[in-house]
């Protein structure tokens, strides 16, 4: 017997951030091979299935990712349904191209269902879009540290988000103006995003390095540009447009 492999992103914190198609999927699950920081609550959703922890920490394998393809693609031939659960969405920096390419290898169907990454929760939090009009048409996601332990600061988007950047926000500091960011760049800081005990700071480029303390310990994420600034509140009203029709308002049967 082989079964069939489906990838669903938790979403990046609470249990209820997971979409309705991903929690459905679950609930059918026979084995699910779960990360670090997916919402324990998350078991309500399929009692019957054995929960593996998989996780690992930035760039720490704690669970190297071979023996994660192996246990796949074993669970894959022993049971009809096998859930990789990755926290945010397993197509951002979840190694989820290493899982596919191994159960393609083994012949095993896979489905991957999208989730809610982190940097969306960021600006969903801190009510700081990521794109704004006329002024930010770009956002570009990136990880602070690359696999060789090199701190990467680019300046590719009007907004950039990086990732796993918790312990790296001193060096980041010194590293954005060389990328060609201004000192007085506006800067968000957001750590443990999507859950309740959320941090949240803001900075310029310049004085970055004040948010380590704040930040230390828990998974950060720094969002540089114009999605970092504050909305400003509106300071004349709104114009209504005057002879629009009411909308109309629509009800299930």
């Amino acid at each position: 017997m082989t079964g069939r492999v489906i990838f669903i992103g938790a979403g990046p914190g609470a249990a209820d951030l997971i979409t309705l198609r991903g929690a459905r999927c679950l609930a059918q699950a026979d084995v699910v091979l779960h990360d670090a920081l997916t919402d324990p609550a998350l078991r309500e959703l399929a009692p019957q299935a054995r929960w593996i922890h998989v996780g690992k920490r930035g760039f720490c394998d704690s669970t190297g990712q071979a023996a994660i393809n192996a246990l796949l693609v074993k669970h894959a031939r022993a049971n009809a349904l096998v859930v990789r659960l990755k926290g945010g969405d397993p197509s951002v920096f979840g190694r989820l191209e290493e899982e596919l390419e191994a159960l393609a290898g083994a012949g095993i169907a896979a489905e991957v269902v999208p989730g809610v990454t982190a940097a969306l929760a960021a600006a969903a939090d801190t009510q700081r879009p990521l794109t704004r009009r006329g002024s930010g048409r770009s956002v570009a996601l990136s990880t602070a540290m690359t696999r060789e332990g090199a701190l990467r600061a680019g300046r590719s988007a009007d907004t950039e988000v990086f990732y796993m950047a918790g312990k790296q926000l001193a060096a980041l500091a010194r590293r954005l103006p060389a990328a060609g960011w201004s000192v007085d760049t506006p800067v968000s800081v957001v750590s443990r995003a999507g859950w309740p005990d959320v941090l949240h700071s803001t900075h310029r480029v310049a004085d970055l390095a004040a948010a380590s303390l704040l930040h230390a310990g828990r998974p950060t994420v720094v969002t540089v540009g114009a999605g970092a600034r504050a909305v400003s509140p509106q300071r004349h009203g709104i114009d209504v447009p005057q002879g629009l029709p009411d909308p109309v308002e629509t009800r299930a049967a």
